[in-house]
């Protein structure tokens, strides 16, 4: 794998792993299992994209097909992480209320239903803007480090060869 891939795939495991201490400051509660779910503060979606738009860009140029593609990429992959997925999450537990609700009516003559609130399904399925944000906030940074961390790599490699 290049380099890029590896700093995407950092900056993902960075924001699933500052998932759980941001949950904890925000509710006082400590959840591990945070790092496997999708959703939540700050997003890996576009903490990995724009990490690699922005290493794309410092290593190659923004001029160049390489980071116009990275970033119309990133910017579909953010919309969907705050826009669709999340849309997704509310209908979804809509579906679910009628499944209860038919549930019910097959069990007894008299059903009570009540409607669930759909902030539950929030943090498992997709994203506020603040959260898109923050991961790409997350991913520029990790993929500035990235690139000057490479750049060093570059300067010891030439400097390696003259001895």
């Amino acid at each position: 794998m290049n380099k890029g891939v590896y700093i995407a795939l950092l900056s993902i495991g960075l924001a699933q792993g500052l998932k759980i201490p941001i949950h904890y400051m925000k509710e006082l509660e400590w959840r591990p299992e945070l790092f496997f779910q999708t959703g939540g503060m700050p997003s890996s979606h576009s903490a990995g994209v724009s990490s690699l738009t922005t290493y794309i860009a410092l290593q190659r140029g923004v001029p160049t097909i390489d980071f116009a593609l990275s970033l119309v990429y990133g910017l579909i992959v953010m919309y969907d992480a705050q826009g669709i997925r999340r849309q997704t999450g509310e209908l979804t537990l809509k579906v679910n209320d009628l499944g209860d609700l038919i549930d019910k009516i097959h069990h007894d003559e008299k059903v009570k239903f009540e409607q669930k609130s759909p902030k539950k399904l929030k943090e498992m399925l997709g994203h506020k803007p603040e959260e898109v944000l923050g991961g790409a906030m997350l991913g520029v940074l990790t993929g500035t480090l990235g690139h000057l961390l490479s750049k060093k790599d570059r300067k010891w490699s030439k400097f390696r060869l003259k001895f």
